[in-house]
């Protein structure tokens, strides 16, 4: 099949979705088929088509803010429904060795001690481990941050005061490291700990989280830890440099090669709004979108990072265990359907790219800069504090029930931001569309009706077919909330209100099916901003 460019497709208005690439002559008289109009976008997918694998990267790895929150019951709670929901088998949280949680502590027996000596307790961080491992999910051991106790200084990020600074004796960080993980070891068995990943820090390429953002001093701080998680087991997966803006890749594969300290595999971070600092990150595409405010940035970011690892000739898995549209630490278009549209949007353009894509973040329980104090207030995650699950949460629930075999799809009016998905697999077909506005405005932006038509496949009933919408009003919650008047502090009958409408629901409204040029065609209603699914079973 002939390779052709994104910029080579949207010239021929043949926009094919995830990088599907087709002769323009052979999809001219399908184009015929579904007439476009205003308003409306239509689609011809290869439904026969053997297709390609479709991995589900966007599923498995999840973030949660810091460690400390694992001990809430709330936040139990919440993973357990991701874990059922979302497919969440691995969890992700900074902060293990933060002073809360006790790992160097003083022993109480010594409280008539003039001089107490602090001591190792892994106390709380079994009771986090094991309440996750009860819900059949791992944890990411993530060894940071710094116990003050350890520390060559007093800086501290976060409003929870979290020690980002060196060690002050790199042999008493050894011994912390080696004997947690022995004791991870000792205590929850050789085989379940290797099913873990580990890494060594975060962002450390930026000075808020690294003393100094000091490249030299970190690269010491991993070859170190390195050697102590693998002198445990050398078959204990570390990964690294887990830097902002996927920067600092190729330095860190150099370094490890020639240090004797190779990761078992990469970890990157990005957000959309990253180009807003001229990062340095790696960057496959069109230059226009490395620009600010691109809609594109991300996925250019991920491929770039695909095409780096692939000349430098590592083969490990690549994570993007941080990944978002936006890095501010409030933005109201977090609560709303268009970054439901952006989530689909981006795991479309560079899902198959990468092994994990962690979204930033599963839960508003969360404390950088500030905790909020509102129901919804433009947070990172998935989920509100009540657990109610935002239009990005129905996002990836969506994507979830997609099958795992990609086939082409040709589009005669779509484009960048009005695009589609058509899957097929054991439990029949799916067409995934996505309407993402690079200019809305929660506040002053107003919805646009528009009309999706796609060809359906041959072998399906059609009177099984299910149709689900993420909009202004469906399946978002936080519409719901503004109805009943937006209330801060939710009462508990305002929540069991609001709850009646937390799981994913239905479409009640009748599909239209015609018949053009000997083929069955489906027009879906969908909003601009938005996203719809149908579901297509084949016939019994």
């Amino acid at each position: 099949m002939e390779k052709v460019t994104r910029r080579k497709m949207i010239k021929n208005s043949m926009v094919t979705a995830a990088g599907w690439s087709i002769f323009p002559s052979e999809l001219v008289p399908l184009a015929k088929e579904i007439p476009a109009g205003t308003g409306s976008v239509s689609f011809l997918p290869d439904w026969n088509h053997a297709g390609s694998t479709l991995r589900h990267t966007w599923e498995g790895l999840g973030n949660v803010d810091q460690f400390r929150w694992f001990v809430r019951r709330d936040m139990q709670d919440q993973l357990a429904v991701m874990q059922k929901d979302l497919n969440l088998r691995h969890v992700r949280a900074v902060g293990m060795f933060d002073d809360e949680l006790r790992v160097l502590g003083i022993d109480p027996t010594t409280w008539r001690d003039q001089d107490r000596k602090a001591r190792y307790n892994w106390q709380v961080i079994d009771y986090v481990i094991e309440s996750l491992m009860n819900m059949g999910i791992n944890p990411v051991i993530t060894t940071s941050f710094m116990p003050s106790g350890l520390s060559s200084g007093t800086q501290t990020c976060f409003s929870t005061k979290a020690n980002v600074c060196p060690p002050k004796d790199y042999r008493e960080w050894t011994d912390l490291v080696t004997r947690t993980i022995r004791h991870f070891v000792e205590r929850f068995g050789e085989s379940v700990v290797k099913s873990w990943y580990f890494e060594v820090w975060n962002e450390p390429n930026l000075d808020a989280f690294w003393k100094g953002a000091d490249k030299a001093e970190f690269f010491k701080l991993y070859s170190t830890t390195w050697q102590a998680i693998k002198s445990v087991h050398p078959d204990l997966r570390l990964g690294g440099p887990s830097a902002a803006r996927a920067e600092w890749i190729p330095e860190f594969i150099d370094f490890g090669r020639k240090n004797g300290c190779p990761a078992d595999y990469i970890i990157a971070h990005v957000y959309n709004n990253d180009s807003e600092f001229a990062a340095l990150s790696p960057f496959d595409g069109p230059q226009n979108d490395k620009i600010n405010q691109s809609p594109n940035f991300l996925p250019g970011v991920v491929k770039g990072t695909r095409k780096l690892l692939d000349e430098m000739g590592f083969k490990g898995e690549l994570h993007f265990n941080e990944w978002g549209r936006s890095w501010f630490p409030s933005d109201s278009i977090r609560e709303s359907q268009n970054e439901a549209a952006f989530i689909v949007k981006s795991m479309a353009g560079c899902s198959q790219h990468a092994d994990y894509f962690a979204y930033w973040c599963l839960s508003d329980i969360y404390d950088q800069l500030g905790y909020g104090s509102e129901t919804f207030h433009g947070n990172y995650g998935l989920m509100n504090l009540q657990g109610l699950k935002k239009p990005s949460y129905k996002a990836f629930q969506l994507l979830g029930k997609l099958g795992d075999t990609q086939v082409p799809l040709n589009t005669s009016n779509g484009n960048d931001l009005q695009n589609a998905i058509a899957a097929k697999g054991k439990n029949g077909y799916q067409f995934l569309f996505y309407s993402f506005e690079k200019d809305f405005k929660p506040e002053t932006s107003v919805p646009q009706k528009m009309s999706v038509s796609f060809r359906l496949p041959d072998r399906i009933n059609i009177d099984d077919i299910r149709v689900y919408r993420i909009g202004s009003t469906e399946n978002n919650i936080f519409s719901k909330w503004k109805s009943i008047g937006s209330p801060a502090y939710l009462r508990k009958e305002e929540l069991a209100e609001l709850l009646k409408h937390n799981d994913l629901g239905k479409s009640g409204e009748k599909h239209k099916i015609d018949s053009t040029g000997g083929s069955r065609v489906m027009t879906v209603e969908c909003e601009s901003p938005g996203v719809a699914l149908v579901e297509m079973n084949t016939n019994s």
